[in-house]
């Protein structure tokens, strides 16, 4: 690790941000034979890497391109450029060419083979090193220093030293706002709005929702299973996931739940109403789960809808369905209403929830927002408004769901910036 004593004063790329994007871009500008340099502002790099995907870190899914595609949320044409070249495929020899052995999981999630976050922090770390790019820790990045249009250096405060490292080209990759305490808090949008390019309004994305409810209490810490859930935006169907999800305290967590965050979170900004509609029987149709409540109420002579609930849900829903099936606990099964019949039946396929707000972006997984796409060309990842500057990885405006998407799009950016650098150079 360099110090301040051992750097240089200039360099031709600096890159802000050690975080994923950041190192694969350094240690891939500094292997083609350019000085590199990157600025870290927290005391070790890839702090949010070693926590991701709750310590095991998703980097990528092993689908094919054009299904990683219909993950991304946000700038998916945007990104298409950058998945083809650089692909989950690639991303898997990458890392495995660096001596972390890989394993692939349900739904396609790819893990390093320990479990460990860290060992794929460390081997990004370590690329960028090998390759010979010089890491500074504690160094934050002020501001980007251009003359006539270009970039010419960027000013860091070290350790509270403020100082100035020239370098001829500079790539911002500090990701969002998500977890910041890992370092991403947002210092990647002003450096990029004082330049001179738009951002677009960032906000929470795969995060945790919460519900107005009276059910709240009693359903903390419910999890379910292979359930579907909607959301709905002033009484229109927004995504319709099927999965696993949580109650919480606070409302509604899980996978499923993070899936729809986005359009939710977009949804309540815009002011309208929206609520989560859980199917807890979504394998059932209305006239087979009609019929399925028939055979149970038929078997038992004294069934109270209590005990028939019990049969169909998790121990601590019994009470929130009844209720708002409009049911009454002890009364007997066999002498429900066909009126009562069809409550239950809608409440089970139809458990509906007003969603009130969502949690703020230290519970979020990434952040939706950032640099307008606009003014960054897909195929090299440069400014259109400042000659040397470049983007790469959450900074900025692209999202994707959960399950290894969005470190690829990382992985795929900075790759492409990287790449776009030394072509330049050649040139």
């Amino acid at each position: 690790m360099k110090t301040m004593r051992t750097m240089r004063s200039a360099y031709d790329v600096a890159v802000i941000g050690g975080g994923a994007a950041g190192l694969l871009a350094a240690g891939r500008v500094a292997a083609g034979g350019l000085s590199v340099v990157l600025f870290e502002k927290m005391e070790k790099p890839a702090r949010k890497v070693r926590i991701t995907g709750k310590g095991r870190c998703n980097l990528t899914n092993d689908r094919p391109t054009e299904e990683l595609l219909e993950k991304v949320r946000s700038g998916r044409d945007f990104v298409r450029p950058a998945l083809t070249a650089f692909t989950a495929r690639d991303t898997q020899v990458f890392f495995e060419s660096l001596g972390v052995p890989l394993t692939v999981e349900r739904g396609g999630r790819v893990f390093p083979r320990s479990g460990r976050a860290w060992d794929v922090a460390d081997a990004l770390e370590r690329y960028a090193e090998v390759s010979g790019a010089d890491l500074l820790n504690r160094a934050e990045a002020l501001r980007l220093l251009t003359t006539a249009g270009r970039i010419t250096g960027v000013e860091v405060s070290v350790d509270r030293r403020k100082t100035v490292f020239n370098c001829r080209k500079a790539l911002i990759a500090t990701g969002g706002m998500s977890y910041p305490s890992t370092g991403s808090t947002g210092d990647g949008y002003r450096l990029a709005y004082e330049c001179g390019h738009a951002v677009e309004p960032v906000r929470p994305s795969l995060v945790p929702l919460e519900l107005h409810s009276r059910y709240l209490r009693v359903l903390n810490g419910v999890q379910l299973k292979n359930v579907e859930l909607t959301l709905r935006a002033d009484g229109e169907e927004r995504q319709r996931e099927f999965g696993e999800m949580e109650f919480t305290p606070f409302g509604m967590g899980g996978a499923i739940v993070l899936k729809i965050s986005r359009q939710a979170v977009d949804a309540l900004i815009d002011g309208k109403k929206v609520e989560a509609e859980i199917d807890l029987k979504p394998a059932l149709s209305p006239q087979q789960l009609s019929a399925r409540i028939d055979r149970e109420t038929a078997a038992e002579e004294n069934l109270t809808i209590e005990r028939l609930a019990r049969k169909l849900l998790p121990a601590k829903l019994v009470a929130p369905v009844i209720r708002e099936a409009g049911l009454k606990p002890y009364d007997l099964a066999k002498e429900m209403t066909f009126d009562g019949r069809e409550r239950l039946v809608r409440t089970l396929k139809r458990f509906v929830f007003r969603v009130s707000g969502y949690r703020p972006f230290p519970e979020a997984v990434i952040t939706a927002g950032g640099v307008a796409l606009s003014e960054v060309d897909p195929a090299t990842m440069r400014s259109k408004r400042i000659e040397g500057l470049y983007f790469a990885g959450e900074v900025l405006d692209i999202d994707a769901d959960t399950g290894g998407y969005n470190l690829q799009l990382a992985f795929s950016t900075a790759w492409q910036a990287a790449n776009a650098m030394l072509e330049e150079q050649e040139t």
